[in-house]
């Protein structure tokens, strides 16, 4: 039994493949404690929800408090997955169709869920990041801001982006305090800032939108944070290798830490240099340095080990 819940603000849209049977529930505590309830009474290989901005948050936990195999995927996943259906069609309840076709033929692996630590950890992180593209749209406001007549409009710009860099650094220190209080992030938070190139927002983002860290393989992990490389061939036709999709908000921090890793980390720096030598672009190398840095962190975390270059030089493939 694979199971599609349709998620709105009012209510939860039910479908049950390859029964067909269909139900609808109340998107609240009393909907949802009969939904757990009939979900547990089938034993269902699979539930699969998409992520609507918090609502599908109480169903969620519900669902994996009665130790339910549930997953949260990403909707442009789900979405792909109906046009290449031939499903065009949009209404609740061919969503919670297509929700449990997706999760008959995909199989998403189920993602542990998150405590409430864990979800405000997130929800700070996600506030940083949305300060940081203020900030930046700001700082362009500011450059295309001159000539006379305009003093006003600097001056409110300027007072704004002091407003916005005091936001980020009390965010910053919020962020640093919540993983001080918890022993168990305290300790893995200090073994992952212990690599060359990590620092602490690389850091906090695993500890938030990456909880598989250390439990999947270097494979698993690089697919599901999106630097693994992809085919694009045909007939005998062989493409470039890409990358696409993945946790984005994962990816764009390890891109960053990844760049500082090719200057201060001995071994991917000696890594980057050798692709970039062997003629290989300087992205695609930096992209190869990404997958490298992820899988060196989830042996860390799995092994409980801080970083050395034996660790590093034993993580890291030779290609």
């Amino acid at each position: 039994m694979f199971v599609g819940i349709d998620v709105a603000k009012a209510e939860l849209v039910v479908s049950i493949v390859p029964s067909a049977e269909r139900f609808t529930v109340a998107n609240d505590q009393r909907g949802v404690r009969t939904l757990t309830e009939r979900l547990r009474a089938i034993g269902p290989t699979l539930i699969v929800l998409e992520a609507t901005g918090g609502y599908e948050l109480l169903g969620v936990a519900a669902l994996a408090a009665a130790a339910l195999p549930v997953v949260v995927v990403n909707p442009r996943q789900v979405r792909d997955f109906a046009k290449a259906t031939g499903q065009l069609a949009k209404t609740d309840r061919i969503d919670a169709d297509t929700l449990a076709r997706f999760a008959d033929v995909v199989r998403p692996a189920v993602r542990p869920i998150t405590d409430d630590e864990a979800q405000e950890l997130e929800a700070l992180l996600t506030r940083r990041r949305q300060l940081l593209e203020m900030l930046q749209v700001e700082r362009n406001r500011t450059g295309q801001v001159f000539g006379k007549g305009k003093p006003l409009v600097k001056k409110s710009l300027t007072a704004h982006i002091r407003f916005l860099e005091r936001e980020l650094r009390m965010t910053d220190t919020d962020l640093g305090d919540m993983v001080k209080a918890s022993p168990a992030w305290r300790e893995r938070d200090e073994l992952l800032q212990s690599v060359p190139g990590v620092g602490p927002v690389l850091s906090r983002t695993l500890l938030a939108d990456l909880p598989e860290l250390g439990r999947l393989s270097r494979r698993e992990i690089a697919k599901l944070v999106g630097v693994a490389p992809l085919s694009r061939d045909s007939g005998t036709r062989r493409g470039r290798r890409f990358v696409q999709g993945g946790r984005a908000t994962v990816r764009a921090v390890l891109y960053m830490a990844a760049l500082v890793a090719t200057k201060r980390n001995p071994v991917i720096r000696t890594f980057y240099l050798r692709l970039v030598a062997s003629g290989k672009p300087k992205k695609l190398a930096l992209v190869a340095c990404m997958r490298k840095l992820l899988t060196i962190l989830n042996v860390m975390v799995r092994t409980t080990q801080p970083w050395s270059v034996e660790i590093d030089a034993r993580s890291l493939p030779t290609t």
